[in-house]
């Protein structure tokens, strides 16, 4: 930390910023301070900036991306690829049910879930990927330390031990309206397509839709009634190009190849290389796992492979159905 204050007091022309940008540039070293005492308070808090290694790819790609994300729980959930899922703040029953469903399908399928943690479709989304023991991604419009809607205070808590909670605002900064759009587009971003589950024409979930298309990213939506207008938003995405889905498999065919991509680039970014040795696909893992549920943390000690590698592995073991990934961990499901 000590390094970081000398390079942003005496050596700002080394910060990965444009030269108009530094010529502007003016340090609020109370919130530096602030924000390096809490990375420092916590094993599970982490500060990124656009310049780390651990910044996400997908991110860095949008026309905004944040300078800098807080986040709190497990930063190595970041490798997976991610599915945005979101909605109506007051969803029907039917459509709680459906986004709690297909999250949980789909991180089953080991996708992360990623939403904004608001009532409705988007704690539905985040609790069905934890049903499932998969990962989900909570991108909040307040600082990382700021539970809203309060009633999700649990689900905060669960989300930070099979994942994590991101946020660009400085920890402690409050919930504010106009955050909240802003929001829309990290949880975009950070996902290789995004699946409107129940939104009517004026949902603030149609503007995550309409940054993913502008993001060059996969967009799908569920149909429902034509009567009360509850779907319409669904609906007119679906007529302007967005692919209609019934359930998890309509959204695995179109997005296989963008995770293979996903994944070949993340074994490229931080060294990954698979096991060659054999027909199996990487045997050492594999062995790892046993026919009962087998804890992640048992995988990395058994297999002497890093928490990075065993994530991109395990995804990949999934994808080919050799393992599943239930609660508390994973289970063998085919024998060598």
């Amino acid at each position: 930390m000590e390094e970081l204050r000398q390079r942003l007091e005496h050596e700002k022309h080394t910060l990965p910023l444009s030269s108009s940008t530094l010529a502007k540039l003016s340090i609020n070293f109370l919130k530096v301070e602030q924000a390096l005492t809490w990375l420092a308070s916590a094993e599970n808090h982490h500060i990124v900036t656009f310049s780390d290694a651990q910044y996400p790819r997908l991110l860095k790609q949008i026309s905004d991306p944040p300078s800098v994300l807080f986040i709190k729980g497990d930063i190595h959930r970041l490798l997976l690829p991610s599915l945005a899922i979101v909605g109506s703040r007051n969803a029907s029953p039917a459509g709680l049910e459906i986004a709690h469903t297909l999250a949980g399908q789909l991180a089953y399928q080991g996708l992360a879930i990623t939403s904004g943690m608001a009532t409705g479709i988007d704690g539905a989304a985040h609790k069905g990927a934890l049903v499932q023991g998969g990962s989900t991604v909570a991108v909040l419009g307040s600082g990382v330390e700021q539970v809203y809607p309060k009633r999700h205070q649990g689900l905060y808590q669960q989300i930070q031990q099979s994942g994590c909670i991101i946020s660009e605002y400085w920890p402690d900064v409050t919930a504010f309206a106009a955050n909240f759009p802003r929001r829309n587009r990290i949880v975009s971003g950070l996902s290789v397509g995004t699946l409107v589950v129940e939104a009517c024409r004026k949902s603030g979930s149609l503007i995550s839709a309409r940054l993913a298309m502008e993001q060059n990213r996969e967009v799908f939506a569920v149909p429902g009634s034509v009567i009360g207008g509850y779907h319409q938003g669904c609906h007119d995405l679906i007529k302007n190009g967005a692919k209609l889905v019934e359930s998890a498999a309509d959204i695995m065919e179109e997005l296989v190849s963008l995770i293979d991509f996903h994944l070949e680039d993340v074994r490229s970014r931080h060294h990954i290389q698979a096991d060659n040795n054999c027909n199996l696909p990487f045997p050492q893992l594999l062995a790892s796992v046993g026919y009962e549920t087998t804890s992640l943390d048992m995988v990395v000690e058994h297999s002497g492979k890093t928490i990075d590698l065993v994530l991109v592995q395990m995804l990949e073991l999934e994808l080919q159905g050799w393992v599943a990934s239930v609660p508390g961990g994973y289970v063998r499901l085919k024998r060598s």
